[in-house]
């Protein structure tokens, strides 16, 4: 009885672990292919830098790998203006990841007239989808979204589940972050994402 049990659970098992698998090797194939995308030679109207933690309301270094990349993509004329998004963390933070995000820019050198900052989103759908509203009040058409390599094929899936036009990534390794944590990580958000659509 139990040897036929076993049997019977074997086939529907291997069948599990290979779709888990090829799952697993689709997610880390269209990150890989978003760390390939080019940059393109087009301005922008505004760059979109996607929350992370604050420490101690400062920037987090991952942050400000982040934040790095908009200043640079500004100053060479990429962009015109900057959306810092992201809401209050709930590791002890006193302001929201944007307005963090904001003095840090301003410490760069980018004037507060060319920052805007979206301080209510938790999630990176709520990054873009708020980030778009101000998109749309501003006037404003053509976008970077700037991100960590890991977390660029998901935030460019929800980006044009939004309808965003014609979206463009730039997208960096991070020197500070574990990458096989978070990358194994963003399988399992991707995979949530997946299921979320359906709802939306």
């Amino acid at each position: 009885m139990i040897k036929r049990w076993v049997k019977r659970c074997i086939k529907p098992l291997i069948i599990v672990v290979i779709l888990g698998l090829s799952w697993i090797a689709y997610i880390q194939w269209r990150i890989h292919s978003v760390e390939e995308m080019p940059l393109s030679s087009e301005p922008a109207d505004v760059c979109i830098v996607l929350g992370a933690a604050l420490w101690n309301d400062r920037p987090s270094p991952a942050l400000q790998e982040r934040l790095n990349v908009a200043v640079a993509l500004y100053d060479e004329g990429h962009c015109s203006y900057i959306i810092a998004t992201g809401g209050l963390d709930s590791n002890g933070a006193t302001v929201p990841e944007s307005e963090g995000m904001i003095r840090y820019m301003e410490e760069q050198g980018i004037p507060l007239t060319n920052l805007r900052s979206e301080s209510e989103a938790r999630s990176t759908y709520e990054n873009l989808l708020f980030s778009q509203e101000i998109i749309e009040q501003e006037g404003w058409s053509s976008s970077i979204i700037i991100t960590h390599a890991y977390h660029g094929a998901r935030a460019l899936d929800i980006a044009e589940f939004l309808d965003y036009e014609q979206p463009h990534m730039s997208v960096m390794n991070s020197q500070v972050m574990y990458m096989p944590y978070h990358k194994a990580r963003e399988t399992l958000a991707f995979t949530k994402w997946t299921f979320d659509k359906w709802r939306l």
